[in-house]
């Protein structure tokens, strides 16, 4: 599989002859073990409140380069730079530049010297740059929600596969032991059939109504709306200046599925992890009775009669005949034939956290049948991803069955009216549904095709 590495003859090249000021650091501000030649480049699109955690964390990556951010808001994106810039002056003992800061995601796109992208804009640009990102050669981090619609999600899956990209979903979930110690539990029939799992998040989006505001100095709009439907700007969708809090966009249809498609997409991935359904998806969606008005009840049925339900209490439960497994960030219960096997719900609980995942690991997967795959830094692990060319824990298509399991819960909430999937064709089965559900009205030139 090729790999879009650069050398620092072929950077140093390409950023001259495009006028560019090559960012060179001193050799020895990055570990030993990393020759020059072995840097990744990195740039970031999209440089909010999540683009800037990410920022730190790969910058701190000695084998990794940031050399360019790009944002719609000229703020954010000067304080992205900044951010870079500062950290290298520290490691350098200088007053460092280099870092270039653009608008037009495009342009950074189109710099051959960049190995790879973090994308971290609102998920209604998601797919339309990381299909561009794959085309251009680009390796790719993307957060979750994967895309905004499910035909957004499967035509991007087709052209990181054509362009032999590696990409990693922002799931970081599968980077926590916790959550690998739970799945592997109810994996290898710790406490029986899995017979039905309880996932909890919020509810889902609704459509636009925010009133107009004066327009913020520096943000172009009109390119932070970009395929979504044109309205005056408000403040909760872009938030003014440098923020430190995660924008409402996410509430409104337009540009986000609500809770749904937030933190749906890191427990219903959970939900799939713990089933083996990475490679399937539910085929039946019933919504609850008044789902105009509900946030939670919808219910998906997977294969052998696996039932999983949206309810309003935040993480995962597995059900089987002889227990159940919670799990949550930092916190884990299982219930095995009427016994504790752990419990620890808060930071005071004892033994620790990884003490109690220890002794599961000890008492019932010693020698289990099923070992998933083991991540620890779901940054590290892209990174590891990129060198050795072999999908990451979150692959694209991961992300895909996640986030199409979340799109249908939001339709049945949406529309009220239950439906069948055919996940090995990605699309309604046995006439249900409609086919305008799968994708949205594109604005501009903006499409996927």
């Amino acid at each position: 599989m090729p790999s879009s590495h650069f050398s620092r003859r072929s950077f140093l090249k390409s950023t001259l002859a495009a006028g560019v000021a090559p960012l060179i650091l001193p050799s020895r501000i990055w570990s030993a073990e990393t020759k020059p030649n072995d840097r990744l480049t990195i740039g970031f699109i999209g440089i909010g409140k999540q683009a800037r955690g990410l920022m730190s964390g790969f910058l701190s990556k000695a084998e990794t380069q940031t050399v360019a951010v790009c944002d719609v808001d000229r703020t954010r994106r000067e304080d992205g730079k900044k951010q870079v810039e500062t950290f290298y002056a520290k490691q350098t003992g200088s007053d460092f530049k280099g870092c270039d800061a653009q608008n037009d995601f495009r342009e950074l796109l189109g710099r051959k010297d960049i190995d790879a992208v973090v994308i971290a804009t609102p998920d209604h640009w998601h797919a339309l740059i990381a299909i561009a990102a794959a085309k251009a050669g680009k390796d790719i981090y993307c957060e979750k929600p994967l895309t905004h619609t499910i035909h957004e999600a499967w035509t991007l899956v087709g052209a990181v596969r054509k362009n032999q990209r590696v990409f990693q979903t922002g799931s970081m979930q599968r980077s926590s032991r916790e959550f690998r110690v739970a799945c592997e539990l109810a994996r290898n029939g710790v406490i029986g059939k899995i017979m039905r799992v309880t996932a909890g998040f919020g509810g889902p989006a609704k459509p636009c109504d925010l009133p107009a505001q004066e327009l913020e100095d520096g943000l172009d709009w009109d390119f932070w709306l970009g395929p979504a439907p044109s309205r005056p700007y408000n403040e909760v969708l872009s938030p003014r200046g440098v923020h430190n809090h995660f924008p409402a966009w996410r509430a409104y249809r337009e540009y986000g599925g609500g809770g749904v498609t937030d933190w749906g997409a890191h427990h219903l991935d959970i939900a799939h992890w713990g089933l083996g359904a990475d490679s399937s998806g539910p085929l039946e969606i019933t919504p609850p009775a008044d789902s105009e008005h509900a946030e939670a009840g919808v219910k998906l049925r997977y294969a052998d009669d696996v039932e999983v339900e949206h309810v309003k209490e935040n993480g995962v439960t597995f059900f089987g005949p002889d227990g159940e497994i919670y799990v949550n960030r930092g916190k884990i219960k299982v219930t095995v034939k009427g016994a504790e096997k752990a419990k620890f719900l808060a930071k005071e609980d004892k033994p620790s956290l990884n003490e109690q995942l220890d002794a599961l690991e000890k008492e019932f997967l010693a020698n289990a049948k099923v070992k998933l795959y083991a991540s620890t830094d779901h940054k590290a692990d892209f990174l590891a991803a990129i060198k050795s060319r072999k999908p990451p824990i979150a692959d694209v298509e991961i992300g895909a069955r996640s986030v199409t399991g979340c799109h249908l819960i939001n339709l049945a909430y949406y529309h009220g009216k239950p439906m069948k999937w055919d996940p090995a064709k990605n699309n309604f089965a046995k006439g249900s549904g409609d086919a305008k559900w799968l994708t949205r009205d594109y604005r501009g030139e903006w499409r996927v095709a």
